[in-house]
């Protein structure tokens, strides 16, 4: 899980971006950013509240009981449920508590995230209130050591998942088995249920998408899985192609070399202050050169507490790259020529130097 300890240097950014906005209290509700600010684990089925004062003072509420464990000086109850029965009305009752809090306080000028826990506080709050979305986003793409291991593990799943993938897929297998048993290879990798779906494309002969009932694979076929098992909270993201009967075409194999091209030309590129659409650009220059059609759609995107977060590699966005954020590259090359299509995704952590590879598992097609 995430630590007290770097939490607490995560609270202190936060502060500082209250200190630059002249807000006197901020209040989290994203379960995902409870877990980032506070350390504390929120329920699926449940709701928590992180609050935090211009003194830099912190107040937690959790479901049922105070988690005395989590990083803030002062853990309150709330109740979740009722004689068992989770109540439907619980996120409204913590706004109030929260919103009676700022009242006590005395607080003025309120930063939210856009959570439906702010919103309850809103509601129970007299003075305007601003959202902070944008600061919090930027403040994730740094990865703290704690988050590091968590994603570091995440990854690792995947490569389970992968090795199992490659003794499992022949022709005549159907996509829903696939799935079922890289998604069993993934929890006993982990030692522990995972959320999410984890990933997106689990399908044959097709650019990608979800296990379709009654396909089965086919010989000639390429098998595109895109996946991204999820451990406490933190995402992975990795995509690899397999061809269905272990003996790829001339063309699928030109196709391949021309995608792990691709990547090379992110790995010897992409490094700190580097704008991510002139890594768009590069990659789009080798495929020209290599008379293939441009990118049919984003190169990557940053990974953390959301599958898709800054930075994005993308033309329609303008981030530049920092030291110490973890993205993913994902060229691809689709069409019925090859058998549906390749991808191959890996992700990087970003370095002083350039870029580390997270994801250093096998890309072949065999």
């Amino acid at each position: 899980m995430l630590t007290p300890i770097l939490s607490r240097q995560r609270q202190k950014r936060l502060l500082e971006v209250m200190q630059g906005r002249k807000m006197n209290a901020v209040v989290i509700g994203d379960p995902r950013l409870v877990y980032y600010f506070a350390s504390h684990w929120t329920d699926w089925r449940q709701a928590s509240a992180f609050v935090l004062f211009d003194d830099g003072r912190s107040v937690l509420y959790t479901a049922n009981a105070p988690n005395k464990a989590a990083a803030a000086d002062d853990v309150r109850e709330y109740p979740a449920n009722r004689f068992s029965s989770l109540d439907p009305a619980a996120t409204y009752e913590l706004g109030g508590a929260v919103g009676l809090l700022l009242q006590e306080r005395n607080v003025k000028e309120l930063g939210i995230d856009t959570s439906a826990v702010s919103c309850a506080v809103y509601q129970h709050f007299a003075n305007p209130a601003e959202t902070i979305e944008d600061e919090l986003w930027q403040m994730r793409r740094i990865k703290d050591p704690d988050e590091l291991e968590l994603m570091t593990k995440a990854i690792a799943c995947c490569g389970a998942m992968y090795e199992r993938a490659r003794g499992l897929i022949e022709p005549g297998v159907p996509e829903v088995k696939v799935f079922a048993e890289l998604q069993a290879a993934a929890v006993a990798a982990a030692g522990e249920p995972l959320a999410g779906m984890l990933g997106n494309d689990y399908a044959c002969g097709v650019p990608g998408g979800p296990p379709r009932d009654g396909r089965t694979a086919r010989g000639g076929e390429l098998y595109i899985l895109d996946i991204g098992p999820v451990y406490r909270g933190y995402f992975s993201d990795n995509a690899r192609t397999f061809a269905v009967n272990r003996n790829p075409t001339d063309t699928q194999m030109e196709a391949w070399q021309t995608v792990i091209g691709c990547l090379g030309v992110v790995e010897g590129s992409a490094k700190p202050g580097i704008p991510c659409y002139h890594l768009v650009q590069r990659v789009n220059e080798y495929l020209k050169e290599k008379g293939r059609p441009e990118l049919g759609h984003h190169l990557g995107h940053g990974v953390g507490l959301s599958p898709h977060e800054h930075p994005f590699v993308n033309p329609e966005w303008d981030d530049t790259l920092q030291e110490g954020e973890v993205f993913t590259a994902e060229p691809g090359l689709y069409g019925d020529a090859i058998g549906g299509g390749i991808r191959i995704e890996n992700q990087y952590l970003v370095t002083k130097d350039g870029v580390v590879r997270l994801s250093d598992f096998p890309v072949t097609l065999a």
